[in-house]
C-alpha cells in the first residue's frame, strides 16, 4: 500500500511522538474511506466497533439533551479521532458524529485495533496518552455542563420562589381589593335596610354602592379576561383603529374630571386599518390609560396622541404623574406586581392592567415601551403594524 507523507504527518498530529514506521503500521491495519457531507458515522447509543482518525475534512459531534434538544459538543478536523470508547470498554456511543463536509477517515475495526496495540507498546503508549487527554477534556466538559445545569436549576428555584411570593401577595391584595368595596357596600345596604337614610343621603348611598359594585365587576372581568387570553387565541380581522381608541378613552373622561385631570385625545384624520380583536385591544389601551390616570397628580394633563409612522401607527399615552423609578421599571408588566405606595400616597390595584396590555399588544404583533422621569410623569408608546 502506497502511504503518502501527508497521511503519516496527520497520524503523528493525532498521536504526538508516534514514529514513522508506527504510523505506517496503523495505516496498514485500517482502511481509508471517503464520506460525503451529512453522513452519520457514529450513532449515539449504538454499540459499534470502529475507531476513526480524520485525515481530511470535518465532522460535528452532537448529543441529545433532555430527550429533545440536540446540542453540538464540538467540531473535529484533520488529526482528530473519535470512537475510542466503543472499542476500549465495549460501551455504546456517547454521541452522534456526522460529516459536516466531505471527509476522509482512517477506520480501524476493533479486532485490528486490539492486535495493533498488543504488538506495539510504543503505539499503545501514544494512543493511551492521547485517549487519556481526550478523557480529561471530556470530564472537564461534563463538569462545566454540570455547573451550567446547577446554575440553571438555581435560577429556576429562584424564579419559583419569586412566583410563590408573588402568588401569596396577589391573593392577599385580591382579598383586600374584594373585601374593601364589599364591606363598604354592605354597610350602606344595612343603613338603607334600617331606614337610617332618607332622600338625598339615600341617593348618595346608592351611588356609592353602585361604584363599589362596579369596582368588583371590573376586577372580576380582568381576572376572567386574563384567563381567557391564556386559553383562546384572538381572531384578528381588519379594523379601523380610531373607533377602538375612542371607545377606550371616552369612559375615562368622567373619571379624569373627578380627579381634576385634563384628558385630551388627538387623532389623525385618516383611517388606520390594523388586524385586531377590537374588544381585547380596547381593553389594553384602557388599562394603560387607567394606569396613567391613577398615578397622575390633581390638576395635571393626561394626553392620548395617535400618530401614523410609515407602515405603523403609534398610540402615546402621556401623563404628568408620579413617574416610575428605575428599579421598578423592569417589573411593571409582571402579573400581580403593583406599587401600593409612592411617598405619602396609597394606590389600589392588583397589578393586572399593564400585564394584560402587554400580552394583548404582543398578540397583535405590536410592542409597548415605557419611559419615565420619577416625579414628572411617564409616557407609554404602543406601536402596531398597519395593513398595507
Amino acid at each position: 500500500m502506497d502511504i503518502s507523507p501527508s497521511l503519516i504527518q496527520t497520524l503523528q498530529t493525532a498521536f504526538p511522538g508516534l514514529q514513522q514506521n508506527e504510523a505506517q503500521r496503523i495505516v496498514q491495519s485500517g482502511q481509508v474511506q471517503f464520506f460525503p457531507a451529512n453522513t452519520t458515522l457514529c450513532h449515539e447509543g449504538a454499540y459499534e466497533t470502529a475507531f476513526y482518525i480524520i485525515l481530511d475534512g470535518q465532522v460535528v459531534v452532537t448529543k441529545v439533551i433532555n430527550a429533545s434538544e440536540t446540542r453540538v459538543l464540538k467540531h473535529l478536523s484533520s488529526g482528530d479521532f473519535f470512537g475510542e470508547m466503543a472499542i476500549i470498554h465495549n460501551a455504546p456511543r456517547a454521541a452522534t458524529v456526522s460529516t459536516s463536509q466531505p471527509t476522509t477517515v482512517l477506520v480501524l475495526e476493533k479486532e485490528a485495533f486490539s492486535i495493533l496495540l498488543e504488538k506495539s507498546s510504543s503505539i499503545s503508549l501514544a494512543m493511551v496518552r492521547e485517549v487519556s487527554r481526550r478523557l480529561r477534556e471530556n470530564d472537564e466538559m461534563a463538569i462545566e455542563d454540570l455547573r451550567e445545569k446547577a446554575k440553571e436549576l438555581a435560577q429556576a428555584y429562584q424564579q419559583l420562589a419569586e412566583l410563590e411570593v408573588a402568588r401569596n401577595e396577589f391573593l392577599t391584595v385580591l382579598a383586600h381589593e374584594l373585601r374593601t368595596p364589599l364591606m363598604a357596600a354592605n354597610g350602606y345596604l344595612q343603613m338603607i335596610q334600617t331606614g337610617m337614610l332618607q332622600e338625598g343621603d339615600l341617593r348618595s348611598a346608592i351611588e356609592v354602592i353602585g361604584h363599589h359594585i362596579q369596582d368588583i365587576t371590573s376586577l372580576v372581568n380582568n381576572l376572567l379576561f386574563l384567563q381567557e387570553m391564556n386559553l383562546i387565541l384572538p381572531d384578528l380581522k381588519p379594523n379601523n383603529l380610531i373607533p377602538i381608541i375612542k371607545n377606550a378613552v371616552e369612559p375615562y373622561r368622567q373619571i379624569a374630571s373627578k380627579s381634576n385631570l385634563n384628558l385630551t385625545l388627538s387623532l389623525p384624520s385618516q383611517e388606520l386599518i390594523v388586524r385586531a380583536f377590537p374588544k381585547a385591544l380596547e381593553r389594553a389601551i384602557a388599562a394603560i390609560l387607567d394606569n396613567a390616570i391613577k398615578f397622575s397628580k390633581p390638576g395635571g394633563n393626561v394626553d392620548v396622541i395617535v400618530l401614523q409612522n410609515n407602515h405603523c401607527c403609534q398610540i402615546k399615552i402621556i401623563d404628568q404623574g408620579v413617574g416610575i423609578s428605575p428599579e421598578v421599571m423592569p417589573r411593571i408588566y409582571d402579573r400581580f406586581f403593583h406599587t401600593d405606595r409612592i411617598g405619602d400616597n396609597l394606590y389600589r390595584g392588583i397589578g393586572l392592567g399593564l400585564s394584560i396590555a402587554r400580552e394583548v399588544i404582543q398578540q397583535h404583533n405590536g410592542t409597548i415601551e415605557a419611559t419615565s422621569i420619577p416625579g414628572l410623569g411617564s409616557e407609554f408608546t404602543v406601536t402596531l403594524p398597519l395593513m398595507v
